[in-house]
């Protein structure tokens, strides 16, 4: 245990808030990994609180002392820590369950988060609340799978860093209980109204992140719409740093879940935008984070830009190109019934991520190629004369697209009424700019522009 308050003495003398939050770690540093268990073995449950006061003092004392306000808070914080060990030790060996360490953890968080508020923790040391808030969140979801185990079948493919979408909402008890407790990090850090350069509000983002997993593991990403808009506010009234001055990692965690957010109102131009900034800020080896954010990022581009993934950069996520390549090239050639099958294939997938109807719209855009190719196909009209610029024909006959999307759709024929409703549909989103003439059984296209985004 002296060896951890000489970190923690550390720490406070040199303001270093991520030191101190690595004295707080559940998870044993590289190189010791027997660290927790020399913790846990120091002491007894009858003597902790007495030797971690003494060893606080004692490695404090050549260096900055504390006051006996914050000494005694921080007693508390590590004799909490020292419980919460002493769990996950235990249940290292079968002797405890997940759901008592979630609940010793959970005390950890109390008393730090009163730490804050009774004894006057520094706003440095705010990356202590990024420890244990993490791990809260880790050990809720750990308790819950547990507890539907030993009330259900158990959960196909359960895992401490599974995906943050979970239907099992139901069966989330554990981690709508953290979820309270996150809140309460959030508002310690956002009412705090110690000037900005010395501001809990410094540790904002972070827990905002981890209310946005949270939120989004639970099936309610609607909440997140709530803490954007409480973030707004303040925003609003100069009383918060720009995101600009925070770290990288929390700038693109945070512009990812806002791209996401706005993906799922159906927001594209604004999800655009945002998932652009988390993919330029992305650092190029973090594939997993890039790989998370393309993921949307594509789908955006193609019903706003109507730009599709190049296979460079598919080349670079194999899980990636294996989901949107084949949809990508029955998009480019406008093989309708080739495109029904690869969204049918990759269903599963597309309606986990939650972008399988943002997908299915891909089709207008396949359609509107397959339309364009029959465009193409109609050459020039006769020119009026001889050294004329030729000008492509734009009268062309309702029979002929009704050919095209018959054969696009598999051979199957299509009614000539149906052929007329998709193409009022296509020049009603300004996918192809004309007119219908029914009377003359015609579509009459414009002579500039008459596939919007295609160059034609």
């Amino acid at each position: 245990m002296n060896e951890l308050f000489e970190s923690f003495a550390d720490a406070h003398a040199r303001q270093g808030g991520y030191l101190l939050a690595q004295t707080l770690s559940p998870v044993p540093p590289p190189g010791q990994p027997n660290r927790l268990r020399a913790i846990w073995k120091s002491t007894n449950s009858h003597s902790a609180k007495g030797d971690i006061k003494h060893f606080i003092k004692t490695s404090t004392s050549h260096r900055e002392k504390l006051d006996n306000n914050e000494v005694n808070g921080w007693v508390e914080v590590y004799k909490a820590y020292w419980k919460a060990i002493g769990e996950i030790l235990a249940g290292e060996v079968g002797k405890s369950t997940w759901t008592k360490v979630y609940e010793s953890w959970k005390e950890l968080t109390t008393t730090l988060i009163r730490g804050y508020n009774a004894s006057g923790f520094a706003a440095w040391t705010i990356p202590s609340l990024y420890m244990v808030g993490k791990y809260l969140r880790l050990f809720a979801i750990k308790s819950d799978e547990e507890r539907s185990r030993t009330t259900s079948e158990p959960i196909a493919g359960a895992s401490l860093m599974q995906d943050d979408f979970d239907s099992e909402a139901d069966k989330q008890g554990q981690l709508r209980d953290c979820e309270q407790h996150l809140k309460r990090i959030f508002t310690l850090c956002l009412n705090d109204r110690a000037p900005l350069e010395e501001s809990r509000k410094w540790g904002i983002y972070f827990v905002i992140n981890l209310l946005f997993k949270t939120y989004f593991k639970l099936n309610s990403a609607s909440l997140s719409r709530t803490i954007l808009k409480t973030l707004a506010v303040y925003k609003d009234k100069g009383d918060m740093p720009p995101l600009e001055m925070f770290p990288k990692s929390q700038r693109i965690t945070f512009k990812y879940y806002e791209g996401v957010l706005s993906f799922l109102d159906e927001n594209y131009v604004e999800a655009e935008t945002h998932l652009t900034s988390a993919w330029q800020l992305c650092h190029k080896d973090a594939k997993r984070q890039a790989e998370r954010i393309l993921t949307y990022l594509i789908p955006c581009r193609l019903l706003t830009s109507h730009v599709l993934p190049t296979d460079a950069l598919l080349d670079n996520y194999p899980h990636l190109r294996e989901l949107f390549l084949p949809l990508a090239k029955c998009i480019k050639s406008g093989n309708l019934r080739a495109f029904d099958l690869a969204l049918q294939k990759g269903e599963d997938e597309f309606v986990k991520r939650r972008i399988y109807l943002t997908l299915e719209r891909g089709r207008d855009i396949a359609l509107r190629n397959l339309l364009r190719k029959v465009f193409l196909a109609g050459g020039f009209d006769e020119p009026k004369e001889p050294d004329s610029t030729p000008v492509r024909r734009t009268r062309i006959p309702v029979a002929e697209f009704q050919a095209a999307i018959s054969m696009g759709s598999g051979g199957e024929l299509i009614d000539p009424d149906e052929v007329e409703c998709l193409l009022a549909n296509m020049i009603y989103k300004d996918l192809m700019k004309g007119y219908i003439a029914r009377e003359r059984g015609i579509v009459v296209l414009s002579k500039k522009g008459a596939f919007p985004g295609t160059g034609l």
